[in-house]
């Protein structure tokens, strides 16, 4: 094999391991992950699973960049939808798919944290719409010049390259069926780097600090700021009365990108989680998941990557070496998304940012 020809098959790698990162399909499930039982209505790029009257998951396996998943929840006039999307087109598909299951308008959207994939479809909600954020959110969205950063920066960067390695993949195939395919995936990938060239960053239009109480008819919806963790600014959104809670990042059934942790703090944050009275969890990437010990299992894997990473850098390595050499292989039993030693390079680097950042 060229040298040529290993780049372009990492790339086509790094492609597929990033849509199932960011679109997060069923099938990636981890322990304690066992899909409810309730019906689901499948549209054009999304599948909504009921969970309790009137509130919905959806999840994609569409070749399109959908993001994270989104809990829909309807009431007597209007729907509550937690994240928005990874693109506008995304958002406007989940707009059209939810009329499936409600005819109601999209009245209140949740950004659960500031990341990409949960909050680039803001900008197709009209100013009937209020976007509700923490006011970290706010400010990372407003004054962070989000596009340029991680971890936008990154997958914004490889569009190119995967469009690049799709069609050099296309022209070498030798399978009608086979080329047929790579031809799908590689216009679904065109479509999402125009729609990433034409983004528009939008903050939420309305902010809290520590939790807001909406109500939905009957319904109590609660946006908790429960601490600091996958980001400075996550929120849990918690129905009481269905104890139901809507983890976002800070907690899926897979590992989650670490790329803006608060590693301590997020430990902390999670036994927070763990005192709310809840026995469904729907998390922002992976499935529904019902037992709290798989958030005692990823407080365990976030241990062990803050152990491996100080003892590494303490031997010198560079982040880069640090992210080669350690190895969450012991947790694979609990998220089986493992495949063996290595770790995210940027969550490496932001474990070295968050070592120099506290006090010594």
């Amino acid at each position: 094999m060229t040298a040529r020809m290993r780049i372009v098959a990492l790339v086509l790698v790094l492609a597929c391991l990033e849509m199932i990162s960011f679109q997060a399909r069923a099938g990636a499930q981890g322990a304690g992950g066992a899909r409810s039982s309730g019906p689901v209505i499948t549209g054009k790029v999304y599948a909504f699973e009921k969970i309790a009257d009137g509130v919905y998951y959806s999840t994609s396996s569409s070749l399109m960049a959908t993001g994270g998943n989104h809990t829909i929840i309807v009431g007597d006039r209007d729907v509550f939808l937690v994240d928005a999307g990874a693109t506008p087109a995304a958002g406007r598909a989940l707009l059209e798919d939810i009329k499936l299951i409600t005819d109601k308008p999209v009245q209140w959207v949740v950004n659960t944290h500031f990341h990409w994939d949960h909050t680039n479809a803001n900008s197709i909600f009209g100013p009937e719409v209020q976007i509700i954020g923490h006011e970290y959110v706010r400010h990372a969205i407003a004054d962070l010049d989000i596009i340029h950063r991680e971890p936008f920066k990154t997958a914004l960067a490889n569009m190119p390259i995967q469009v690049d390695a799709l069609k050099k993949q296309i022209a070498d195939e030798k399978d009608p069926a086979r080329r047929a395919t790579l031809e799908k995936q590689l216009a679904a990938k065109q479509a999402d780097w125009e729609e990433f060239k034409m983004l528009k960053p939008t903050p939420p239009t309305m902010t809290y600090t520590s939790k807001m109480t909406m109500f939905q008819g009957q319904r109590e919806i609660q946006l908790l700021f429960l601490g600091r963790g996958h980001t400075q600014g996550d929120t849990i959104v918690y129905l009481p009365k269905e104890r139901i809670v809507c983890s976002g990042d800070m907690m899926e059934t897979q590992p989650a990108y670490m790329g803006d942790g608060m590693f301590d703090e997020w430990i902390k944050t999670l036994d927070a989680l763990k005192e709310l009275d809840f026995v469904t969890d729907l998390p922002g990437h992976g499935v529904p998941f019902h037992d709290k010990s798989l958030i005692t299992a990823y407080q365990s894997y976030l241990k062990d990557f803050m152990s491996q990473v100080t003892e590494l850098r303490k031997q010198g390595l560079s982040p880069e070496e640090t992210a080669q050499k350690v190895d969450m292989s012991s947790h694979k039993g609990d998220f089986p998304q493992i495949q063996g030693p290595g770790a995210e390079i940027r969550g490496v680097r932001r474990m070295y940012e968050w070592m120099d950042e506290r006090p010594h």
